[in-house]
């Protein structure tokens, strides 16, 4: 996206540049063709929308309100910024617009406007600021307040490595979170059939790791090796778990997990099969924490999870890496193993 072009818009023309420049190479232009609709009243899509050229028409009760023409003056602002929206919004002839995600927006103007360092300055750090803006765009980032994204950012350390080498190792003692920044990598568990590892994942620059084995107090439950030459940035336990963690878990009581799964929600145990078959909640998916992110591509985005194991320790985890993939999860505080369920 031209720089240019995002500069036209306001509030996007109040971020800095190298922040713009994030931004910029996470929107495209897109095009609606005459008659088709960019949003209608009632809609409640957070999406922040620019007219770039063209003439769209915003509706209200069936009559044409008001028109926004790309290039005007009108056009600097977002098009019908409240939610859900007051009128629909239709091409009259061809038009060519911006979209945002709405929160992301907002995180990345109240990092700029918080924040002591730009993007570039942190950039000093690293070798590509991707990773950076990867995060910042994760749902679960939204939920972190600004000075806690700007102090773990900076509270960060870079480690490099080559390819082969193990970044963290099972059945050792979690000390670390891990964001990698460069390269590639893979995530191993070892199992009793199979000593060279099971896969599990594959990691690319701005996914994360280590973050079970420091919210749950145990051993590192699989291995990361480099496939590539690399690095990552990695944040202590204690910076991890104030800055980062606390934020992002949303714990529920027993009473209010019941009323979400009867709203539509579902149960994720995340025990082992053997606990699981022992005892468990009515009409639960069974996930073991170690196959979390194996297995999260079989979850429904749509669908609000109550994550659930004996104490809330490992399904604290748990939900934390569905959090920070986009998922809707919580957590039942104290877990299944209680005197008054």
């Amino acid at each position: 996206m031209n720089m240019d072009l995002l500069k036209r818009f306001s509030p996007l023309d109040g971020l800095k540049r190298d922040n713009l420049a994030a931004l910029a190479r996470k929107v495209q232009l897109r095009e609606l063709s005459p008659g088709q609709f960019l949003f209608k009243e009632g809609d409640t899509d957070k999406r922040t929308f620019y007219v770039a050229s063209g003439i769209l028409e915003l509706i209200d009760q069936g009559k044409v309100v008001e028109t926004v023409s790309g290039g005007s003056a009108e056009a600097r602002n977002p098009v019908s910024a409240i939610f859900p929206r007051r009128v629909s919004a239709r091409a009259r002839d061809r038009v060519q617009f911006i979209s945002i995600d709405s929160d992301l927006l907002d995180v990345m103007l109240t990092w700029d406007q918080t924040g002591t360092y730009e993007v570039s300055e942190l950039q000093g750090k690293v070798d590509s600021d991707d990773w950076m803006t990867m995060l910042l765009q994760t749902k679960a980032f939204h939920k972190i307040p600004p000075a806690n994204i700007q102090a773990i950012f900076m509270r960060m350390q870079q480690i490099n490595y080559k390819k082969g080498d193990v970044v963290l190792k099972q059945g050792t003692e979690g000390d670390y979170f891990y964001v990698l920044t460069r390269g590639s990598g893979m995530v191993t568990r070892e199992t009793p059939l199979s000593k060279d590892g099971i896969k599990l994942a594959e990691l690319s620059v701005g996914d994360t790791f280590g973050e079970e084995a420091l919210i749950s107090d145990a051993k590192r439950n699989a291995t990361v090796t480099m496939t590539t030459d690399g690095s990552v940035m990695r944040l202590g336990k204690d910076d991890f778990r104030k800055l980062l963690n606390e934020p992002m878990l949303d714990w529920v009581s027993y009473a209010e997990a019941e009323k979400i799964v009867a709203d539509g929600g579902k149960w994720l145990d995340v025990r082992l099969p053997s606990e699981y078959d022992n005892y468990h909640m009515d009409d639960a998916v069974n996930i073991p924490l170690y196959f979390i992110r194996l297995k999260i591509s079989t979850l429904d985005r749509d669908c609000t999870y109550v994550v659930c194991c004996d104490t809330g320790r490992r399904s604290s985890a748990g939900a934390y890496i569905l959090s920070e993939r986009g998922y809707q999860a919580y957590v039942l505080r104290d877990g299944i193993n209680r005197d008054d369920m």
